[in-house]
């Protein structure tokens, strides 16, 4: 991955932070990793675990953020999401699945945020 694309995929896991503790959500982890990947943010919505995907594009020229989540990436998701709970002995919980969709313009600046909770 080119430093441009991390950098760009920073800011905008930086913005969904910050959108999410702004309407309530308590951020458990960032940049959860174990053998089986990554998920960019956990959190606390009350008594649900909230497992979050954040997407950030720069330009809409191939299709807006939330739109290049593929049934295989929502599959990795939920199988980190189970190995999370398993590895931290989490049990009876209600757990969800947002993303987090950050377009920004050219100098970085957050243009549009779009939270969209229960995405998949």
């Amino acid at each position: 991955m080119t430093f441009f694309r991390k950098h760009t995929g920073k800011m905008g896991e930086d913005a969904a932070v910050k959108q999410l503790k702004k309407v309530g959500l308590r951020i458990v982890s960032r940049n959860y990793s174990c053998k089986l990947g990554e998920i960019d943010i956990i959190a606390r919505d009350g008594s649900v675990l909230v497992f979050v995907e954040v997407r950030s594009r720069r330009t809409a020229g191939y299709g807006l953020p939330q739109e290049t989540i593929g049934f295989k990436k929502m599959a990795k998701v939920r199988q980190i999401a189970q190995y999370y709970l398993m590895v931290n002995k989490i049990k009876d919980v209600a757990c969800r699945f947002d993303v987090v969709a950050v377009q920004l313009n050219g100098d970085g600046a957050v243009k549009n945020l779009e939270h969209i909770q229960n995405a998949f």
